[in-house]
């Protein structure tokens, strides 16, 4: 079933992204951790794709698994940084074989041994060029893209961002799915700037539950989020006690989630890390508010 027939303005819904394994001897414990939380039924599960495709031949077989094993809508990542045209065309091919009718179209993370690599060779520089591709080679695909409620880490402003997020809405992205954020108010904020610059595909805000204290740090080196005072805090509170960690990290993503849905934001995207108990913790708590 294709997302952008799942996310409505009527219904409340949770989604989970999961991540495949990196190497093939942990494959069968990431396997049970994502049919784990396949078992939660949530609306679909996203599966990323590796800097530079590391991972990208376990994102098929985890996103297959969970769609035939539990019925789970299921997003496929696919990246084009430092992808040739054939490579992405097989894999685009191999998608479709595999059923899933949505992709998440990415240009990813440039890995570390291309960082000032003359780029401008390659056969993708955006992922816009990527989502043409998707469309020029399959218009049944439900595409989605990523966006930054704050701003993306390589932009001069945010309004150079959201310039870009329209070139990949008009290249035809269906939906959109944010970056992680911690305050509610710059996605408020945001959601006007890029409705005021005419985009308006329906965007599912990302949500990363901080269970440990060493997240905090990579947190802000991936997406560059800001951390309000209310959640330093609890940081610096919590963070020398795991267990109280945990909790506190998933109470403040229940919290999030219950502000975006009581603004009338209805589908929200978590960010497990595959974590089957943060994941289930996580649904429990919004039960009665899910229907579930």
């Amino acid at each position: 079933m294709k997302i952008i027939d799942l996310i409505t303005k009527d219904t409340l819904s949770l989604s989970f992204e999961v991540f495949p394994p990196k190497t093939e001897s942990s494959f069968e414990s990431v396997k049970t951790a994502t049919e784990e939380i396949a078992k939660l039924k949530p609306s679909f599960m996203s599966v990323t794709y590796g800097a530079g495709g590391g991972t990208s031949k376990y994102t098929l077989d985890i996103a297959k698994n969970i769609k035939e094993l539990y019925g789970v809508p299921t997003l496929a990542h696919l990246t084009c940084v430092s992808s040739t045209k054939e490579t992405v065309q097989q894999k685009i091919k191999e998608i479709k074989e595999a059923g899933i009718e949505n992709v998440m179209a990415l240009r990813g993370d440039i890995p570390q041994e291309l960082e000032g690599v003359d780029r401008s060779g390659w056969d993708y520089q955006y992922a816009a060029d990527l989502i043409s591709e998707l469309k020029d080679i399959n218009a049944d695909f439900c595409i989605g893209c990523a966006c930054y409620p704050e701003i993306h880490p390589e932009s001069a402003n945010q309004k150079e961002d959201i310039k870009h997020l329209k070139e990949k809405v008009d290249a035809g992205c269906d939906f959109i799915t944010t970056q992680m954020f911690f305050d509610n108010n710059l996605l408020y904020n945001f959601l006007y700037k890029i409705r005021e610059a005419g985009i308006t595909v329906p965007v599912i805000p990302g949500i990363m539950p901080i269970t440990n204290a060493n997240q905090v740090e990579r947190a802000i080196k991936l997406s560059g989020s800001f951390m309000p005072q209310r959640f330093k805090s609890l940081v610096d509170k919590f963070g020398s006690n795991p267990a109280a960690m945990k909790q506190a990290g998933i109470a403040y993503a229940t919290d999030q989630i219950i502000d975006l849905y009581a603004n009338n934001i209805t589908n929200v995207h978590v960010y497990s890390m595959n974590k089957p108990d943060v994941a289930a913790k996580i649904q429990s708590n919004l039960s009665d508010i899910l229907g579930k």
